[in-house]
C-alpha cells in the first residue's frame, strides 16, 4: 500500500485509535482526520470509522504536515508545497499521467481559506479537493491524523499521481435570487459579520429569509445560506450561529464589502445524483469515490427524511469520506457543497 486514508468520529479514544493505526498498519503512510460524520460501504454513517487503502503499483503519494496553523507564515507553507510537488514530479512513475491534491485541515482553525488559495495557486495544474475536519459539532477541537499522531490546529496535504482516470465533483443543491446582502460591518478574522446592508446583521438576514429572529438555529441557516460569486461562479456560504449582539459568524471568510445573494434550494438529491453521474459519464465505474459532504447537508437531509435515499446513492459509486465543517475545491473553501474525487480503473485493471 501506498496510503491508507480513515475518517473516524472525534468520540473515539483517539490515543488508543492512534496506537492501533500504527500496530496494523507499521511503515505504511496513514492519513486522516476526525469528522462530523462518517461516508463508507453503509452510506451516511455516525460514531464510526471508514477507510481506504490505496495499491502502490497504481498510486504515488507524497504528502507533508503543516503545524500551528494559528501562527503559521503562508510563504513559509508555499514554499513546502512547492518543494514537496517539485520532489513529488521527480520521484513518480511516467504512467502515473493523473494528479490532484487532497487537503485534510482543521475544522475550527480559520485557516482554510487562506490556505486553500495559497495551495491551489502554488499547484495550479494540479487539481485541489479536501475537507475540513469535524468533532461531531462541539466545534471545539478537531484533529488531523498523520505519522502515527493526531495533531490540533493542522492541516496535511497530499498529492496523489496514478494511471487511473479521475473525474473531480462539485454538487451543491443552493442557487442565488436576486435578493442581495452587502457586508457593511464585519471582524474577517473572526468570520464575523456585523452589519448587512447598513443593518444589525441578524435582524436583516432575517428580514430578507423572511424568519422571525428567535427562529434562527443550526436548521435554518442550513436551509437558508447566502451565495457569493467568485469568477463567475456561484460558492456557498454558510452561516455557522446568530450572535446575542446581532452579529452572525460564518463558516467561510467573510469582509467588508462583500456582496452575498440570498439562496433558494433546488432538490438536493437529484442535484448530487446528476452531478456523480456526469463527472463518471468518462471513467466509467468508480472504483472509489473520496467524498467530502457538509455536515449542514447531512442535517437537512435528516430533516426531510431523504438521509437513507442519499446513503443508497451514494453507496453505489463506493464513496469514502465524511461530512466536514467545509470543503476545499479549486482554491476555493465553500460550504453546502458535496465535493469528490472519482478514481476509474485503469484500462488494463489493477
Amino acid at each position: 500500500m501506498s496510503l491508507v486514508l480513515f475518517f473516524c468520529s472525534s468520540r473515539y479514544d483517539l490515543s488508543a485509535l492512534a496506537e492501533a493505526m500504527v500496530a496494523c498498519f507499521g511503515d505504511v503512510p496513514v492519513v486522516g482526520c476526525t469528522t462530523a460524520g462518517e461516508l463508507g460501504p453503509d452510506g451516511y454513517q455516525d460514531n464510526s470509522l471508514s477507510g481506504a487503502s490505496f495499491p502502490a503499483d497504481a498510486f504515488f503519494v507524497s504528502s507533508l504536515l503543516a503545524e500551528n496553523l494559528s501562527t503559521i507564515r503562508l510563504n513559509q507553507l508555499q514554499r513546502q508545497t512547492q518543494e514537496l510537488e517539485a520532489v513529488h514530479n521527480e520521484s513518480r512513475a511516467d504512467s502515473d499521467t493523473n494528479s490532484f491534491a487532497l487537503l485534510l485541515v482543521d475544522g475550527v482553525s480559520q485557516c482554510e481559506d487562506a490556505i486553500t488559495r495559497m495551495i491551489h495557486n502554488s499547484v495550479p495544474c494540479m487539481p485541489l479537493l479536501g475537507g475540513s475536519a469535524g468533532d461531531d459539532l462541539e466545534f471545539r477541537q478537531t484533529h488531523v491524523f498523520y505519522q502515527g499522531k493526531f495533531h490540533t490546529d493542522s492541516a496535511a496535504l497530499l498529492f496523489v499521481s496514478t494511471r487511473c482516470p479521475l473525474s473531480a465533483i462539485k454538487s451543491q443543491h443552493f442557487a442565488a435570487t436576486d435578493q442581495r446582502l452587502v457586508v457593511t460591518g464585519a471582524e474577517p478574522h473572526k468570520r464575523l459579520v456585523t452589519e448587512i446592508n447598513g443593518l444589525p446583521a441578524v435582524a436583516e438576514y432575517a428580514r430578507l429569509t423572511g424568519v422571525d429572529e428567535s427562529d434562527l438555529n443550526l436548521m435554518r441557516f442550513a436551509r437558508s445560506p447566502v451565495v457569493v460569486m467568485i469568477n463567475g461562479r456561484e460558492y456557498v456560504r454558510s452561516i455557522q450561529q446568530a450572535n446575542s449582539d446581532g452579529s452572525l459568524t460564518f463558516y467561510s471568510a467573510i469582509e467588508e464589502g462583500l456582496v452575498f445573494r440570498v439562496a433558494r434550494g433546488v432538490d438536493l438529491l437529484s442535484n448530487l445524483s446528476s452531478s456523480l453521474q456526469q463527472a463518471c459519464e468518462t471513467i466509467g465505474e468508480p472504483q472509489i469515490l473520496l467524498a467530502f459532504d457538509c455536515v449542514l447537508r447531512k442535517l437537512e437531509m435528516e430533516q426531510s427524511g431523504d438521509k437513507l435515499r442519499a446513503s443508497e446513492l451514494i453507496k453505489q459509486y463506493h464513496a469514502i469520506g465524511f461530512n466536514s465543517y467545509g470543503e476545499q475545491y479549486s482554491g476555493v473553501h465553500v460550504n453546502q457543497t458535496f465535493t469528490g474525487m472519482a478514481i476509474g480503473f485503469p484500462e488494463e485493471g489493477l
